[in-house]
């Protein structure tokens, strides 16, 4: 049986510890995952003190299915955060100009860690394209996180669509599309499990707080998606893939001034969404 535990998050994605960070100072303990061993490395050295207390356990590996076999190929990516098991995921990376390099990694078994660490309080996930197959593995418990946040997919509206209708099939039923781009560097005034009220400044490549954290108003499926229509528009209009990308930066800043003037819009164009879910 597993056994759902209030004090307990998991950093899945730990990339250098920008979150596990967060959660520690809040008074949490962690189960940190990671594929890259040289940020495994890292995050061993950052935080030797709470892993030797016992309050941080690092979990290495990339977690996959079990037909994946026991090591599976992980492509490290010159810009770390990509790192990824898929191999289509990697493509994508080189078209932006980010190359990866493949390595073999010993793999994961996400029901092997619920069962020997508990359900926890959050999950935070952020792992490249798994973001799904461990959404999906909540399938199998009774118990499960009180909060969970996934990178939202930002390419095909239909997959974002399923994302949240997995969400609704494993019986969440509070969202929130928190905007990621102006996290690192904001200031967070915000309480410890102990009480102990705190300033907390995110660094680079954080994702933020969760829960009472974030000052946002929670909406069902029907009104998260509908949020999520107009964050697309942007998507098209600004992003990655749009022909926006291809006008000199002159040109570029004067459509964003226009888009801004029109529609009194005044966040990043287009930044990028974390979808937390609640029950």
């Amino acid at each position: 049986m597993t056994i759902y535990k209030e004090n307990l998050i998991y950093d899945v994605g730990m990339h250098r510890g920008e979150d596990t960070e967060f959660y520690l100072r809040k008074g949490f303990d962690v189960i940190g995952f990671e594929a890259n061993p040289s940020l495994v490395e890292q995050c061993k050295a950052r935080f030797r003190d709470a892993i030797e207390t016992g309050r941080l356990r690092i979990v290495e590996g990339a977690i996959a299915p079990d037909d994946a076999g026991d090591t599976v190929t992980f492509y490290v990516n010159v810009d770390s955060v990509w790192g990824t098991i898929h191999p289509s995921w990697a493509e994508r990376n080189a078209s932006f100009g980010k190359e990866s390099r493949a390595i073999t990694v010993e793999r994961v078994d996400i029901h092997k860690v619920f069962r020997d660490y508990g359900m926890p309080h959050f999950m935070k996930i952020d792992i490249e394209g798994a973001d799904n197959y461990v959404l999906k593995s909540l399938n199998d418990y009774k118990f499960k996180p009180r909060h969970v946040s996934i990178e939202s997919e930002k390419v095909d509206f239909s997959a974002l669509e399923a994302e949240i209708n997995t969400f609704v099939e494993l019986g969440y039923s509070k969202f929130r599309a928190v905007q990621q781009a102006r996290i690192p560097g904001s200031t967070l005034s915000t309480k410890s499990l102990n009480g102990e009220d705190f300033e907390y400044v995110f660094e680079k490549d954080a994702s933020g707080g969760f829960g009472d954290d974030v000052v946002q108003e929670w909406k069902n499926a029907d009104e998260i998606i509908e949020e999520y229509r107009t964050i697309f528009d942007r998507y098209r209009a600004f992003g990655d893939r749009s022909l926006f990308r291809e006008k000199p930066r002159g040109i570029r800043n004067f459509l964003k001034f226009v888009y801004r003037l029109k529609t009194g819009y005044r966040g990043p164009l287009p930044g990028w969404f974390d979808t937390h879910a609640s029950y």
